[in-house]
């Protein structure tokens, strides 16, 4: 039987989440932790792009190698194999709202805050601010449920967790003291589930 490789880096938030979802619908994958500065050759050759993550599989139907190579896309893929806590069933339009505005204006903002001193245009402040928009809607829905759509954590939550997590690291300081309790509780709970944690093991390069 043909192996699945998943070509991550542990520290990427797309990576994050398309692990996360792998690991969720108990999809067995080689892990191929690569180094951003020594791109493997065999990753580059099926995805030329260069970025993670990547999913290769044998489809024994089609009779072929599929790739993968949107983060997004590994999830959908993986859950529809398996999906026993329902993770598709909220209001998909919203969901997908959801994660474009995640990945849109706030990955932006994410990436300005992280990295203002390539962005000497405005102030880290204002970078951070720009990122709290995003932060307050969550808060908002949050504070109608224990996770983003429902009381039970669904793709939403799995696809956007990790770069909140990453918004809060870059000045966890002043993250602790933001007002944003219930996004403070809902990173803290999947920032400690298993589920998380089991995929953060670090894999050789």
């Amino acid at each position: 039987m043909a192996l699945n490789i998943l070509y991550s880096y542990r520290r990427c938030p797309y990576a994050m989440r398309a692990r996360m979802a792998l690991k969720y619908a108990e999809i067995p994958v080689v892990i191929r932790e690569i180094s951003l500065r020594y791109k493997p050759a065999e990753m580059l050759k099926v995805s030329p792009k260069g970025t993670v993550p990547v999913l290769v599989f044998s489809d024994e139907s089609l009779n072929k190698t599929v790739v993968i190579e949107q983060s997004l896309e590994i999830m959908y893929w993986a859950l529809r194999q398996r999906d026993v806590d329902g993770w598709l069933t909220t209001d998909g339009a919203l969901t997908e709202q959801l994660i474009a505005e995640n990945d849109g204006d706030f990955k932006r903002a994410l990436d300005k805050y992280k990295y203002a001193i390539r962005f000497p245009e405005h102030t880290v402040e204002t970078y951070r601010t720009q990122g709290e928009i995003f932060l307050l809607k969550l808060e908002v829905l949050l504070n109608q449920s224990q996770f983003l759509l429902n009381d039970k954590v669904k793709l939403a939550d799995i696809a956007i967790f990790p770069f909140i997590r990453q918004f809060a690291s870059v000045d966890s300081i002043w993250f602790e003291s933001a007002p944003y309790p219930r996004l403070k509780i809902w990173l803290k709970t999947l920032a400690e589930s298993e589920l998380f944690l089991s995929v953060m093991e670090k894999q050789p390069t």
